[in-house]
């Protein structure tokens, strides 16, 4: 029971790697608040729904939190958004759904969090990139662009934030295998599951991850395991690099 007693928010929490992590999190003793666009089928001490885009909702979103669980401790920013194509490709309403979720809203949700859980001892974050925003890959150019700046925002908040007893970390997943990689390869006229099959030969551990293979290093980053852990980039991937 490493969290047990422990107060967490995370975003994204109806989604495929939220629902492990949240899952993950309340199995050793944490009290989870989750936000999602819509929490119906959300299983979590409290469901804070809203849209990321609202910068009032992002604001709030920590103060939300500790108010329904008791306190906050630890905050997972999981919820992202992904753009194909080249950036002659990238419409300006995918660029601003990019930036808001995959940027804005961490941004927010961390400058509101870390003084909430400074004023308590502090705590952990642990925000979710991505292999792509730390090697590049084509075709993906806002997307990569978003994930590296997250990446580069949780090395700088890292620094500048040990010292205040919060420790900010990320993790950096490869293809996972979630709705939102399923839809991707339906959008593109194949079918998901040989898609992901295909995919995952190109692995050399054999497969695509799964949620929980992601989830289990978000858990360890959140946990006192890391505790020597501040700005660090934990690459998620089989063995795979980015293609």
């Amino acid at each position: 029971m490493r969290f047990s007693g422990k107060k967490a928010l995370v975003t994204g929490a109806a989604g495929g790697i939220g629902q492990a992590i949240t899952a993950m999190l309340r199995s050793e003793g944490a009290m989870v608040a989750g936000a999602d666009r819509i929490c119906a089928n959300l299983e979590a001490e409290a469901a804070l729904e809203g849209n990321l885009l609202d910068a009032a909702y992002c604001d709030n979103l920590p103060a939300a939190a500790a108010e329904a669980l008791g306190g906050l401790d630890i905050v997972v920013n999981n919820a992202g958004f992904m753009t194909r194509g080249p950036v002659t490709e990238t419409s300006d309403a995918d660029l601003g759904l990019s930036i808001g979720v995959n940027i804005e809203a961490p941004l927010r949700i961390c400058r509101a969090a870390i003084p909430l859980m400074a004023a308590n001892g502090g705590g952990a974050i642990v925000n979710v990139a991505s292999c792509w925003g730390v090697h590049p890959g084509p075709n993906h150019a806002v997307y990569c662009m978003t994930k590296a700046a997250i990446a580069s925002l949780t090395q700088c908040m890292g620094q500048d934030h040990a010292r205040d007893g919060i420790r900010i970390n990320a993790v950096c997943p490869n293809e996972v295998d979630t709705p939102m990689l399923r839809t991707g390869f339906e959008m593109r006229g194949f079918d998901p599951q040989t898609a992901i099959d295909e995919l995952g030969k190109t692995v050399p551990l054999g497969r695509v991850a799964k949620p929980d293979d992601i989830a289990d290093v978000v858990l360890f980053l959140a946990s006192d395991a890391a505790r020597y852990m501040c700005g660090s980039l934990v690459e998620v991937n089989g063995g795979k690099s980015v293609s």
